[in-house]
């Protein structure tokens, strides 16, 4: 008894459905990227496919960009304002945005101390030791009081045992002079 062998009947894709799916995967790209505009745009193109259940995850996320959208835009009147922000993140543990308003403060005002301070202080906290060690000595060169603040400053509590902290903060005597008392007291 002979098999009869039938071909396989070729199965064609809807290519609105192709589309609706590429148009999706741009808009989730897009919308990780935090470019809400962009993934919106991109995603309202996914509702026209035929797969519901693709529009209706299309749809949750159009919402979140609308959401997104709708915030508005964080404006800073002073650079120690915006730094005051990015303490405030760093203190809820938000350190990946605190991070990106430092840099931008940073970029602003490549030589301001207390943004280098707080950057030292964050990578502190992230466990970057070479690089906080680094930003904190930049930052004591360009104004020494600070010295004397990051002695206290519980955010480099992780680098208290490490040698290279120590010589940074108690260097030899005579090599750096006491603070004024309006510099002890600016802290």
């Amino acid at each position: 008894m002979a098999l009869k062998v039938t071909p396989k009947k070729q199965v064609t894709e809807d290519p609105r459905h192709t589309q609706a799916v590429q148009a999706y995967e741009l808009g989730l790209r897009a919308l990780q990227e935090r470019k809400f505009e962009k993934a919106k745009g991109h995603l309202q193109k996914a509702l026209s496919g035929p797969n519901k259940s693709l529009v209706d995850r299309a749809q949750v996320h159009i919402l979140t960009c609308e959401k997104h959208l709708e915030t508005p835009t964080l404006q800073f009147k002073t650079a120690d304002e915006h730094y005051d922000y990015a303490v405030s993140l760093i203190n809820t543990g938000d350190y990946v945005t605190a991070r990106e308003h430092l840099d931008k403060l940073l970029k602003q005002n490549p030589k301001a101390e207390f943004v280098l301070y707080g950057l030292a202080a964050l990578h502190c906290l992230t466990g970057q030791v070479e690089e906080s060690l680094k930003t904190l000595d930049e930052a004591i060169h360009a104004k020494p009081a600070l010295r004397f603040q990051a002695r206290n400053d519980t955010d480099f509590q992780n680098l208290a045992e490490d040698p290279r902290f120590t010589e940074l903060l108690y260097p030899d005597p005579g090599a750096e002079s006491e603070p004024t008392e309006e510099e002890a007291s600016a802290y």
